[in-house]
């Protein structure tokens, strides 16, 4: 007995700095625990952070603009959020540190979700109908862009400013014929309400002239620049988690009912699936990698975000963006 327990301290001792040399390393999404989340979930349940010696928690968000500022002061080290939002920050707050280092939505899901029963099938049938927009909302932002480089006259589009949590509602009602919105958050809630599939119309700008990018992951700058292999080893745990969840959808939505057990597993499923579709597994991503930019497209996004919003300040795209954590060649995913 007195033997058993030396060799079980033994193994202990052993075994204990192991465990201690986890680094621990707070996410900050931009949104609720929802489809899309679930990579994240199965990068810590399939052992991949664990694998990389880090100890990951994620922590649920509000929307990209509250979650930059979260990374800016260092309340996290690290998030994920809207690229576009993180240029904008950084022009009215020049110097903040917070960049993006890997692209995940390289097709931005900013989309008009509209009902074919309420008329509306293509970008031209919102003239002449109501529009419901959040103020805030990222698509909504584009909204003078996609009106330029679809020819709509936007003097007979009626916009509604609604609320994130009345905008579905109000179309599924028919108060409104089409919202601005996540392409894979209006849709799936839309059904949830009893919407029918087949009257939904998705209709992403980007499909329609825009160039802009999405959602990547974001970092301290000041945290990144002392803890660079950390950050390596996160984005690598990440590319395993997204290629999970490609892989098999189902267990990735498992993880996330871990986080969220109220939510709907087949909508979410659906969620994930248009994710990975739309916004994640495109042309570009499965030619180029996942988690890096191309510079001309980077340059024609600035320009046309520079249509929607009054830059104070040059744009540089190396403020916003920095492939310095990524392996050449971005992270392959099939």
């Amino acid at each position: 007995m007195y033997i058993r327990s030396l060799a079980m301290a033994a193994a202990i001792a052993i075994a204990a700095p192991a465990a201690w040399a986890q680094t621990q390393v707070p996410f900050a999404l931009d949104w609720k625990f929802e489809g899309p989340s679930a990579a994240y979930f199965a990068a810590i349940d399939n052992g991949h952070f664990a694998e990389e010696g880090l100890d990951v928690t994620i922590e649920a968000g509000n929307g990209s603009v509250n979650t930059i500022p979260k990374i800016a002061t260092g309340a996290f080290p690290i998030g994920f959020g809207d690229i576009n939002s993180v240029i904008k920050f950084l022009d009215q707050n020049p110097g903040a540190p917070v960049t993006a280092v890997m692209m995940i939505y390289d097709k931005p899901p900013f989309a008009i979700v509209g009902r074919k029963s309420l008329g509306v099938s293509e970008p031209k049938d919102l003239e002449g109908k109501v529009l419901g927009a959040p103020p805030p909302d990222g698509a909504w932002a584009q909204w003078p862009v996609f009106v330029a480089e679809t020819g709509i006259d936007a003097s007979t589009v009626t916009v509604e400013p609604v609320g994130f949590p009345t905008r579905e509602p109000m179309l599924a009602e028919g108060n409104v014929a089409a919202i601005t919105g996540f392409s894979f958050s209006s849709v799936v809630n839309l059904k949830r309400l009893g919407v029918e599939a087949d009257d939904i119309t998705n209709i992403l700008m980007a499909d329609h002239g825009l160039q802009l990018y999405s959602n990547a992951i974001l970092v301290n700058t000041d945290w990144a620049a002392e803890n660079g292999e950390t950050v390596e080893a996160f984005l690598r745990a990440v590319a395993k988690g997204w290629a999970d969840v490609i892989a098999d959808p189902a267990a990735g939505i498992e993880s996330l009912l871990e986080r969220n057990p109220a939510a709907d597993a087949a909508l979410e499923e659906e969620r994930l699936q248009m994710s990975i579709d739309q916004n994640v597994m495109t042309d570009w991503v499965k030619a180029n990698g996942m988690g890096g930019i191309d510079a001309g497209r980077m340059a024609a996004a600035l320009e046309q975000l520079g249509q929607t919003y009054a830059f104070q300040n040059a744009p540089d795209a190396s403020l916003y963006f920095t492939d310095a954590y990524l392996p050449e060649g971005g992270f392959k995913l099939n």
